[in-house]
């Protein structure tokens, strides 16, 4: 970016410290001189991770999800630890959520869930080669996992209402047509 573009931060204020998330406000200066606030809630950053077994279903979590006040179906994901790597995290959460272990881990990449106010990056993976193991879960997860025809769940993105699951699934997808197994 055309430095002469960007805002210039007058101030920030941290408001709220939390366990995963941290919550500022940034007092910025257009480069038009116009003074404006934005609200920035700054995450360590998290993986998504689309479980493909031989069939190519895919490894659905479903759980209650609070602010939703709903269940919602998406794939297993969780937050990085301090110092974790993307895929050591991607490696865990898959154990931890979906009682899986997998021969492959392959990256697909990363994208911002909503960069207008939020800084969590999220890199996703894709499983295969999988095993069962005991899945671990945290004391405050409560998740059933589901297994998903892929090519049907692709044709139907409008059933699905999470959008790291959408934007893995589109990421699985080009691949997998790279790869010639899906048409």
């Amino acid at each position: 970016m055309d430095e002469r573009k960007r805002p210039r931060l007058l101030r920030r204020r941290l408001v709220y410290q939390g366990r995963y998330i941290d919550v500022r406000v940034d007092d910025l200066a257009l480069p038009d001189g116009l003074e404006v606030v934005r609200e920035v809630v700054d995450h360590p950053g998290a993986v998504v991770i689309a479980a493909l077994d031989d069939d190519l279903r895919v490894a659905m979590a479903r759980q209650y999800r609070h602010p939703l006040e709903d269940e919602i179906l998406e794939l297993p994901a969780g937050v990085l630890d301090p110092g974790e790597t993307p895929a050591k995290a991607a490696e865990r959460e898959l154990k931890e959520e979906a009682g899986l272990e997998a021969v492959r881990v392959e990256y697909l990449g990363s994208f911002f869930s909503s960069p207008g106010f939020l800084h969590e990056e999220l890199h996703a993976f894709m499983a295969r080669d999988l095993a069962a193991v005991e899945a671990t879960p945290d004391d405050d997860e409560d998740i059933e996992i589901v297994w998903h025809d892929l090519a049907s769940t692709l044709r139907r993105p409008e059933t699905l209402r999470d959008a790291k699951t959408l934007a893995t699934l589109l990421l699985v997808e080009a691949r997998l047509r790279q790869e010639g197994r899906l048409p």
